[in-house]
């Protein structure tokens, strides 16, 4: 495994504080907002950043899982080759994101980058023993978790939907994974969103024709979608 091997000789890597002023948003907030920052900072604290190629394996599934990853910058797809050949994307990695959680002591799916990625490798262990010392991190670990799971279970809702619902789905959770703006600029290829929706590729080409016909979104490249009827992606959506 390629994290495995390369870790022991990346540098750590320091935080970076940054100053600007900010609105100041509700106490809850705030208390939610620090508890999150204080898993970050930490995480930042424990593990180095790698540099994945784009293509690059950082873990496969069956291995060990004894680490964390966290998302610096590019993008990484996780995923899974079924039994018939096919592959299936568990899911699309971008900055900030976090994955390789795990409930067993194994990865259950694959990860490769399919960008040029830097990554946080934390280990597992120790982020655990953090945690269970630490009642802030441990709340945070634990809704991280829970997110992970959320997301897991919205993507069994999303494979019993109509293709052209898959797609208005995709769209708009990539959109809100992007920064404010109609405009996304998707980092994987046509067959890595087929591979993720449950589609062929001509499927999803098709779709993306039907509803840039009907003017509900753009397609000025294959990497550019704009988005110029949200509500009429919504309804899609269900």
């Amino acid at each position: 495994m390629l994290t495995q091997t390369a870790i022991r000789t990346d540098a750590i890597r320091r935080p970076t504080m940054l100053a600007g002023k900010v609105a100041i948003p509700p106490q809850h907030a705030l208390d939610h907002a620090a508890e999150a920052d204080s898993l970050a900072q930490q995480m930042q604290l424990m593990g180095p950043t790698m540099s994945f190629p784009r293509n690059a394996e950082i873990f496969g599934e069956n291995e060990p899982a004894d680490f964390l990853y966290k998302m610096i910058s590019g993008s990484v797809r996780t995923y899974k080759i079924l039994g018939d050949g096919r592959r299936q994307i568990g899911d699309f990695c971008l900055p900030g994101d976090v994955f390789g959680l795990e409930f067993a002591d194994v990865h259950t799916l694959s990860a490769e980058a399919i960008t040029d990625a830097r990554v946080l490798v934390i280990k597992r262990s120790a982020l655990t023993a953090l945690a269970s010392r630490d009642a802030v991190i441990g709340r945070e670990l634990h809704a991280l978790t829970a997110r992970e799971l959320q997301r897991a279970q919205e993507r069994i809702l999303l494979l019993i939907k109509s293709a052209q619902e898959r797609v208005a789905s995709f769209l708009l959770e990539m959109a809100g994974r992007s920064p404010p703006g109609n405009s996304i600029e998707l980092p994987m290829s046509r067959q890595d969103i087929a591979d993720y929706l449950g589609l062929t590729i001509e499927t999803v080409s098709r779709t993306l024709t039907s509803l840039e016909n009907a003017a509900t979104i753009e397609v000025p490249t294959s990497r550019r979608i704009v988005l110029r009827n949200r509500s009429a992606l919504s309804r899609l959506n269900g």
